[in-house]
């Protein structure tokens, strides 16, 4: 999807519009890619480790899962997105044939996970969002993921009351230095596009407020500034 580029004063005098909402996504993926993705597949491997440490002789399924997810895992932290999904090679399995020969175990749970950011990044939103919906999300990072990837699959399909609800629902779980402003900004530009120029400035208020040295919080009175302009 191509990007927008904006001068600053055509940045405060145009409404912010679906685009830049739904670019924003890429954006934060393109520049924080391995900050965000490798927090979350760290996390995951730790829990399916975690799972497959304490269960390595009652239940071999997880262990055998876990070892079977190694490719798919490795093909995803390359974007390999595809690849990962269906066929990481090696002989192992893609996430898609973890969740389906590994059912009730930890390892196809993670898989969700996996397979539904994965369909997110191909472009399929509504494999993504069944994907996200069955994912069980545990922790402080991955229930903030979770709901964070299903505002933005909405957002693709321009269900923005939708992706605003699951926006929410991301800044309500554990606070995250990282992924709470970055929602709370996109719950402000949801705002905007909205008219809802009040709520817009509470939002961005608070990410200047509690997360100024944040990505998302370095550039914030450029949208402080759009919506007192607008107000």
């Amino acid at each position: 999807m191509a990007r927008r580029k904006r001068t600053s004063k055509q940045a405060d005098e145009t409404l912010v519009d679906i685009v830049e909402v739904r670019d924003s996504a890429q954006n934060f993926f393109d520049d924080n890619q391995k900050l965000v993705f490798g927090l979350l597949v760290a996390l995951v491997v730790i829990v399916g480790g975690f799972f497959a440490y304490n269960n390595f002789y009652k239940k071999p399924r997880q262990k055998e899962a876990v070892e079977q997810m190694f490719r798919a895992q490795e093909q995803f932290e390359r974007d390999s997105f595809a690849l990962a999904l269906t066929n990481p090679g090696g002989g192992y399995l893609g996430f898609l044939d973890i969740i389906d020969k590994y059912k009730g175990t930890a390892a196809a749970n993670s898989a969700r996970f996996y397979a539904g950011i994965s369909y997110l990044n191909l472009g399929k939103y509504e494999a993504a969002i069944d994907y996200l919906q069955q994912f069980k999300a545990v922790g402080e990072v991955t229930p903030i993921a979770k709901y964070g990837a299903l505002g933005d699959a909405y957002s693709e399909m321009q269900d923005m009351d939708a992706a605003m609800k699951n926006y929410k629902k991301a800044v309500n779980e554990e606070e995250n230095d990282v992924l709470t402003p970055y929602y709370l900004k996109k719950i402000g530009m949801l705002h905007e596009h909205n008219g809802n120029f009040a709520d817009a400035k509470k939002v961005y208020q608070e990410i200047k407020d509690k997360y100024p040295a944040s990505p998302s919080g370095r550039d914030i009175e450029k949208y402080l500034a759009r919506v007192a302009a607008k107000g």
